[in-house]
């Protein structure tokens, strides 16, 4: 029985089917655990999709940016980039059902008995473990509402770029997705930017939120995370583990086991 992580698949399926192959994963014992962005960039998000659906507990994930995304696209809020070639995940006949099922998942996951948190971008330095929760909580139960779709239509921008003297819940949670599926680099302040893509050492006047001092999670919690492809897996940090190592770029698809510590790579096919 193991606990493994994947970093942003982004419709990588075969590089997916690989490496879970390459270590014999068997849901009837296994979990798979994927950082989020299962969807966009690669060649075939309808079949990564699909897959988690039906792997049932045997597959879990948190939301990511491309994620969320899928849900105001699908409902003709935004159009889709040609370059995330999501057109055949769009004309599926059971795509009512698979938004559904994006609907319901989590922003964060914990383990507690191994002191993990899971989350897309990461989790903000300034919040403690039932902030986290909450807000995270908040999040799913909008999304999993009736009139979802109001709160996705106003979801996209840069601000709130901190939570810290926010009044209104609308703009609560919209910092709550900002922070958990977009979040790199910090000001000093704390506040977010979202600017650079860069990797940390390109970077000298932000502070990447893992290292921003007095992080409360990260004390006592490995945090789990993806989103940042420039950080290809390097935090020089034991607590702060990032799986995404660019596979949709042409680079690879990471997986970690927890109970051995070990990672497993595929290469990029195209």
């Amino acid at each position: 029985m193991a606990n493994y992580f994947v970093g942003d698949i982004q419709g990588c399926y075969e590089e997916l089917r690989r490496v879970l192959d390459a270590v014999c994963f068997d849901p009837a014992n296994d979990t798979l655990w994927a950082c989020g962005d299962l969807i966009a960039r690669g060649p075939d998000s309808l079949s990564v999709l699909r897959l988690f659906r039906e792997l049932g507990e045997a597959g879990k994930t948190v939301l990511g940016n491309h994620d969320l995304h899928l849900l105001a696209v699908a409902a003709g809020l935004k159009k889709y980039k040609p370059r995330d070639h999501v057109e055949p995940l769009l004309a599926a006949p059971d795509l009512p059902e698979l938004i559904h099922w994006v609907r319901h998942q989590p922003l964060m996951r914990e383990l507690p008995e191994h002191q993990l948190l899971l989350s897309h971008a990461g989790l903000p330095p300034h919040w403690d473990l039932a902030t986290a929760h909450a807000r995270a909580q908040a999040v799913s139960d909008t999304l999993q509402r009736d009139d979802y779709l109001d709160f996705i239509a106003q979801m996209y921008g840069e601000k709130p770029d901190d939570d810290r003297d926010v009044e209104s819940e609308t703009e609560r949670q919209t910092y709550t997705v900002n922070a958990l599926t977009r979040m790199r680099f910090l000001h000093t302040d704390g506040r977010l930017d979202f600017a650079s893509k860069l990797g940390p050492d390109d970077e000298r006047a932000l502070i990447p939120w893992f290292q921003f001092p007095g992080h409360k999670l990260l004390k006592d919690h490995r945090l789990v995370f993806g989103h940042w492809a420039a950080l290809m897996g390097r935090t020089k940090l034991p607590n702060a583990l990032a799986l995404d190592t660019g596979c949709c770029w042409g680079n690879h698809l990471t997986l970690w086991c927890l109970e051995d510590n070990r990672y497993h790579y595929q290469a990029a096919l195209v």
